[in-house]
């Protein structure tokens, strides 16, 4: 008997959603009733068969987690044989580690997914590599440099008067891997004023400082951690006449890619690229990316932003479906999944 696939695709899904298929040769998806209240009824019989849910996060993440966890459980509950879920980008990836008195959301996710019945991940470049260990079943992290490194050397003329940039110290083990790959040299810039999540709290002090006879013995004398400082911003390597090209995981928030901008401008830089694998643009960033320093934005479509390339024409998209469809080829016939990760690193 052959294992028909069948992939649900979510009423978010419009541009990734239909990818795939051209990839597959596969029939359209089963109609899916999502209603207001998030209700979900498969009109198709999903017994025995392998199941593939592809979901993109929109901007009302909440409800898109309740919807693939509900459907999820719909397929589970409808005897399917297994249920693989591909996400492009893992929601609430940045919020992976302990901060003060927080959580650690992604845990939190990970688990209501295995808990729903999801038996495989399909996912694309994790914010921290780490987060694979916080599922209990196969997770697989396809990365998108190929295709990011496949447009450099395609799309930006004289690339190899370019210089790789991570805009924090944080990034830098991505930016020395383009760097090899490419053979170009590396520029780092530190000391620019970095947000929450890339400061490294992870709560052990988080107890009050405030001494007293009853929290500490008098005889006991802990030593203060002495707080941070950021330095003036420095450009550590040399970017005087050359292209910079500024690589991280996610763009959300561009106030530190536009701010890199500037300094690069300023050391001498006369081409600017940014390219990230997840581009979340959200708020105004289109209009800042517009009215920066930087020449082109380059993101890949694992999430939606066909409204924020009409609002700015700086922002350009590459194709990665075609190794999610390699991806659930390879998944559901039992074949190897290293023909996908040949020569990736570990900081890739």
């Amino acid at each position: 008997c052959i294992i028909i696939i069948i992939i649900i695709n979510n009423n978010k899904n419009v541009v990734l959603g239909r990818d795939p298929f051209l990839f597959l040769t596969l029939p359209p998806p089963p109609p899916v009733s999502v209603p207001i209240e998030t209700r979900v009824q498969v009109q198709e019989s999903v017994r025995g068969k392998d199941v593939f849910v592809i979901q993109t996060v929109s901007k009302d993440v909440n409800t898109t987690i309740m919807e693939m966890l509900i459907l999820v459980y719909a397929c589970r509950t409808s005897c399917a044989r297994s249920i693989t879920g591909v996400l492009p980008y893992f929601p609430y990836s940045k919020q992976c580690k302990m901060r003060k008195r927080g959580s650690i959301v992604s845990k939190l996710i990970a688990s209501m997914m295995c808990k729903a019945g999801l038996t495989h991940l399909i996912t694309m470049d994790l914010h921290q590599k780490e987060i694979q260990g916080f599922f209990n079943i196969p997770v697989d992290n396809l990365r998108a440099s190929p295709f990011l490194l496949q447009y450099i050397q395609e799309e930006i003329p004289d690339y190899r008067n370019a210089v790789i940039v991570a805009k924090s110290p944080a990034s830098a083990k991505r930016a020395q891997s383009f760097a090899e790959r490419l053979r170009l040299g590396i520029a780092v810039i530190h000391g620019e004023a970095q947000d929450a999540e890339s400061d490294q709290v992870d709560g052990r002090h988080s107890p009050p400082t405030v001494k007293t006879s009853r929290a500490i013995h008098p005889s006991m004398d802990i030593p203060l951690l002495i707080p941070k400082e950021k330095p003036p911003i420095t450009v550590v390597g040399d970017v005087g006449g050359r292209i910079a090209i500024i690589v991280d995981d996610i763009i959300d928030d561009v106030d530190s890619f536009v701010a890199a901008a500037e300094t690069l401008k300023e050391r001498g830089a006369y081409k600017i690229y940014v390219m990230a694998t997840h581009g979340i643009l959200s708020l105004d960033a289109p209009r800042f990316i517009e009215e920066s320093a930087i020449d082109e934005v380059v993101v890949t479509n694992t999430i939606p932003h066909e409204l924020q390339k009409l609002q700015c024409p700086k922002i350009k998209t590459v194709d990665i479906s075609i190794i999610l469809s390699e991806a659930i080829r390879r998944i559901h016939n039992g074949e190897s999944m290293s023909y996908l990760f040949r020569n990736i690193g570990m900081d890739d």
